[in-house]
């Protein structure tokens, strides 16, 4: 009989390698993640590894509670945010049921809640999170696929989408890689875009970590006016030749915005994707299939498949969890 054992510590290019080799892996498990994780304030990452008596590794699970403030306000907001985990080895329900069991045991002392954002859809396995205590809601997602020609790529886009693609390229802007500098101005469009839609920004210490931890595997791509402004910027993740469209922010000039540049901006990240030899494009959330979206009805005209990927969330903590909510509240209108 195999023994099985929970640790929190594995070698770095063990568990690096277990990622990458599994099909599902992605860039938020992996050990420079972590690293993101642990070096950004209010943040504090949770990992877990299953490994047998031969030392390999069964499963593994890297979480990161997120805060909004420091200290004793910090309670207040704490959440457990997994992307894209657990991996686990042949989908083994033991294991996977296992290792659910110990970050139950860690994490109702530390969150509010936890929310698993799934990057694949659990199939079968989603009974084993039920039966752990963690609630099933549908969740949409769109990859393009970028094996086709950008002729053909472009053939997929809507129409209407085109025509605006097609005046934007007609007004002088300029699409560019960033570079390390790139990041402020970045990280101001994106302070922008969050207080328009009233939610809580990461810090730039956490962007600027990205990039340290990831180098060329994170990329900030813009598009800059005439004049030389950026008027709009996206952080993107790329692993396993999947470009991962991460953050994006943009100007809020009404006069520019008519001239149709996020169509274009979007466009030529697709077309950058393609000619740097990546062969998916995630546009990373697409929000319930039952709540209309005006930001997955914009996504769907560039293409692309949906999936139903779907989330688990699990209440730690009722109490905080309404005082929270109603905090999050005040807290918008304020801003």
């Amino acid at each position: 009989m195999t023994n099985f054992k929970i640790t929190s510590a594995l070698n770095p290019a063990q568990w690096s390698s277990f990622v990458y080799e599994h099909p599902n892996g992605n860039v938020f498990q992996t050990p420079e993640m972590y690293k993101v994780y642990k070096n950004t304030k209010n943040y504090e990452p949770i990992f877990l590894a299953v490994i047998n008596d031969k030392n390999e590794i069964l499963g593994t699970l890297l979480a990161v509670i997120q805060k909004d403030y420091s200290g004793f306000l910090g309670n207040f907001t704490a959440r457990s945010i997994i992307f894209g985990g657990p991996l686990i080895k042949d989908n083994d329900q033991n294991i996977l049921d296992l290792i659910l069991k110990e970050y139950n045991n860690i994490i109702k002392r530390k969150a509010i809640y936890s929310q698993f954002r799934n990057m694949w859809e659990w199939g079968e396995l989603k009974d084993i999170f039920i039966k752990n205590g963690f609630e099933y809601e549908e969740h949409l997602n769109i990859i393009i696929d970028l094996n086709n020609s950008e002729k053909e790529i472009f053939e997929n886009i809507s129409k209407s989408r085109r025509k605006h693609i097609l005046k934007g390229s007609k007004n002088g802007f300029n699409f560019s890689e960033g570079d390390y500098d790139s990041i402020d101005k970045f990280y101001i469009l994106l302070q922008k875009s969050y207080k328009r839609i009233g939610l809580p920004i990461p810090s730039l210490q956490y962007f600027y970590n990205l990039i340290n931890e990831f180098g060329d595997k994170c990329r900030i791509l813009s598009l800059e006016n005439d004049d030389g402004t950026v008027i709009v910027s996206g952080l993107g993740l790329i692993y396993k030749e999947e470009y991962l469209a991460f953050y994006i922010g943009r100007t809020d000039d009404k006069e520019i915005l008519r001239k149709n540049p996020i169509d274009y901006y979007n466009w030529k990240r697709l077309q950058w994707a393609k000619e740097n030899g990546i062969k998916r494009f995630n546009w990373f959330g697409a929000g319930k299939p039952n709540i209309k979206s005006g930001v997955r009805d914009y996504k769907e005209t560039f293409g692309g498949k949906i999936e139903n990927q779907g989330r688990f969330e699990k209440v730690h903590k009722p109490f905080l969890m309404k005082i929270g909510k109603t905090g999050l509240k005040v807290w918008q209108k304020l801003k």
